[in-house]
């Protein structure tokens, strides 16, 4: 497979956290790496396609956050940017309808078929996308402007069947069917995987395509205001 270009690839994207302290002198992570990589010689790790595919769950796992925060401001009589719900349906359309599912379907899915493993759950898992992509469509079709009393409350109806039937799927996929797959392909099978959800992903987003989807949903939470994570430690 070959290597990830470090500064656009989100195989870089853990690595590019934080700030090093050397000699006393703030130094920017990657020159830090591209230093070690130097020295070493040693070439950048490489990140699975499961790895790949968790990560995106974390990008739906914020989406199902905003949603849940319009539902609040809903339920509370709370005004929230127009542009939120939209925004981040559409979000969910373009990254995780059109591209992170359709991967599992194409290449994850057929596979757990041709082997004969969890086949009930690849079954009940592609029923629920399609479920999410039919919400998805009706979520998209409500005006921004207020909604009447009915409006909102199929709004809400929409929404909350989204987020319940969003968290068990990807934790089902998290906990049973990414562990198992690897066992179900030859390791050079897996590698080339990762290489071609890469390509995959470039085509649909441009370089650097999931550090610039993150951006955008933390430019939805921070409209929301629901962005600084320490706002959600329990003080109880």
């Amino acid at each position: 497979m070959r290597q990830a270009n470090i500064m656009t690839s989100r195989r870089g994207f853990l690595k590019r956290s934080g700030i090093a302290i050397v000699t006393g002198l703030a130094v920017h992570p990657l020159e830090v790496i591209a230093q070690g990589a130097e020295k070493t010689g040693k070439p950048e790790e490489e990140i699975s396609p499961v790895e790949d595919l968790m990560r995106e769950h974390g990008v739906l796992s914020r989406a199902l956050l905003i949603y849940d925060e319009i539902l609040r401001r809903i339920d509370g009589k709370k005004e929230f940017p127009p542009e939120a719900l939209p925004g981040t349906a559409r979000l969910i359309q373009r990254f995780v309808e059109n591209y992170h599912e359709k991967l599992e379907e194409n290449y994850l899915f057929p596979r757990f078929e041709k082997a004969g493993k969890l086949v009930d759950l690849v079954k009940v898992l592609l029923e629920q996308h399609q479920a999410g992509r039919r919400l998805t469509t009706q979520i998209l079709a409500f005006p921004s402007k207020p909604l009447t009393l009915k409006g909102q409350s199929s709004l809400k109806g929409h929404l909350r069947a989204f987020c319940r039937m969003y968290r068990p799927h990807k934790a089902r996929e998290d906990t049973v069917l990414f562990p198992v797959f690897h066992t179900i392909v030859s390791p050079k099978e897996f590698d080339s995987l990762g290489e071609s959800f890469e390509v995959k992903e470039e085509e649909l987003f441009g370089e650097g395509g999931f550090e610039k989807i993150v951006d955008e949903v933390t430019g939805i939470e921070k409209k929301l205001g629901i962005f600084e994570l320490s706002q959600f430690t329990s003080r109880i």
